[in-house]
């Protein structure tokens, strides 16, 4: 049984006579006959009494007609999503961005998305870089934009689309007397954020990486998930931090947090993802060409802060 073979079925009862239904759909009326014969032969019954007249249904094709025309119904429709999910005039665009991206670039993106492409539906959820790898992965999103590194091995990982800086923050003037060591970190009044991703979190395996090298522990004063909360903290002289300038600058903390850098330098690198086996949608790409612009329009705002 073939959807082919169905249409014509269905078309013979719009017309009544083969014939006809062969003119309307034009075809020679022997190929469409051959069609409802082996739609007969495949299920094993006669759909048609035919008379000299009209085509008169059988018990057997009374009972196939609703649900071929429920079948062709449902297969048009399929091929309508698909068409607008191709056409960008329809579907879901999903995407995984790291947790502080709301804070420099959501809001613009989805606006502009949005008047682009007004049919079009976003669902975009903010991780920790290593909650988005996963959800990747694991096909929950399509894509993502995350800290590198990431460990999922199923992953295309993209060139590097923006880096910054990581440095030591602190609102005591004492406390940003030169560049930071790993051994100055790990005698610091430390408020670490992302923790309930600590071992995931990008920055911090790298920095615990480094504090394994040099003996030495990263022990948190204060340890909270929200990179807000740990400014705010940090600006009430609490403890002190670890991020990068264009983050201080951007929440507004750069009158009452002083930055100096971490050496050797430590970079915030991120980059685009996506599942090696699995291409993305078009509205995912058009997404993600938008993301770029607006990462541009950062690394160029922020520029003089990393000289």
């Amino acid at each position: 049984m073939t959807l082919q073979q169905l249409s014509y079925f269905l078309a013979a009862i719009e017309h009544g006579t083969l014939s006809k239904a062969a003119e309307a759909l034009r075809l020679s009326q022997p190929s469409l006959s051959e069609q409802i014969i082996r739609l007969e032969e495949s299920l094993g019954a006669t759909l048609f009494v035919r008379t000299n007249r009209r085509l008169q249904l059988t018990e057997a094709g009374r009972r196939l007609a609703p649900f071929a025309q429920a079948t062709l119904s449902a297969a048009r429709q399929g091929h309508d999503a698909v068409q607008s999910y191709r056409s960008l005039s329809g579907g879901v665009a999903s995407f995984g961005t790291f947790g502080s991206a709301h804070h420099y670039f959501l809001t613009e993106l989805v606006t502009v998305f949005r008047q682009r492409y007004p049919e079009m539906r976003l669902r975009l959820l903010g991780y920790n870089s290593s909650e988005v790898a996963r959800a990747v992965s694991d096909g929950e999103l399509e894509a993502g934009l995350v800290m590198l590194p990431v460990d999922e091995r199923n992953l295309k990982v993209n060139e590097p689309v923006w880096s910054a800086r990581v440095g030591y923050l602190s609102a005591n003037p004492a406390r940003l007397e030169g560049a930071k060591s790993i051994e100055d970190l790990a005698r610091a009044p430390l408020i670490l954020t992302e923790a309930r991703w600590r071992h995931g979190d990008p920055v911090r395996r790298l920095l615990n990486a480094r504090a394994h090298a040099a003996g030495v522990a990263l022990e948190a004063l204060i340890e909270v998930e929200h990179q807000a909360t740990g400014f705010e903290l940090a600006a009430r002289g609490l403890g002190d931090m670890i991020a990068t300038r264009p983050i201080l600058h951007h929440l507004g903390y750069q009158d009452r947090l002083g930055w100096v850098p971490i050496e050797p330098p430590l970079f915030e690198v991120f980059a685009f993802i996506q599942r090696h086996d699995t291409p993305i949608s078009p509205a995912t790409r058009v997404l993600i060409a938008l993301m770029r612009e607006q990462l541009e329009n950062i690394q160029r705002r922020y520029a003089e802060l990393e000289r």
